[in-house]
């Protein structure tokens, strides 16, 4: 805990910590999330790329733009979608373990977006539980984030669960 330099009070610090066993951190909040196994896929239109700054939610196409939770306040934007994709391991090694897609609208020219940040941060929580939740994706975009899957590292994608794979075939 720090303190606050005006007040004198102390204050909760929210820090993302990994399980990494020479980690010295120990006690409250020790080994609570680990986002290392976690990577964010954007898909707009046809397209499927990986950017980390999704993370913070400054990936490309969200820098610059002022979000609402009235869908009613982006009337010409377009859907864009964040993927969760959490790789896991195995005894054989690493696979695409859970994922889960995340909707967004975004007018570029308004510089004006609609998203629901507690959805995306839930489902980014369901993915690293290993579900998968891909409801409202379109088979090209399926399509296109299986080809990233499969480009990026085609051992993972071979030891992937049947459900996983079956999910992005519809």
């Amino acid at each position: 805990m720090d303190q606050s330099p005006k007040t004198g009070k102390k204050i909760f610090a929210l820090n993302i910590i990994s399980n990494d066993e020479k980690s010295k951190h120990k006690g409250f909040g020790a080994g609570s999330i680990d986002l290392n196994s976690m990577s964010p896929v954007i898909i707009d239109g046809d397209e499927a790329y990986i950017d980390v700054g999704a993370m913070h939610a400054k990936s490309k196409v969200e820098k610059g733009i002022k979000f609402s939770m009235n869908r009613e306040d982006v009337p010409n934007g377009r859907q864009v979608w964040i993927v969760w994709v959490a790789v896991d391991r195995g005894p054989e090694g690493q696979f695409y373990g859970g994922m889960t897609a995340c909707e967004m609208w975004i007018d570029t020219e308004a510089r004006r977006g609609w998203k629901i940040l507690a959805d995306h941060v839930n489902k980014m929580d369901y993915a690293l539980k290993r579900r998968v939740i891909l409801d409202g994706l379109a088979a090209a975009q399926k399509a296109a984030l299986k080809n990233l899957l499969v480009e990026t590292n085609a051992e993972w994608w071979e030891r992937t669960p049947e459900e996983l794979k079956s999910a992005l075939e519809a």
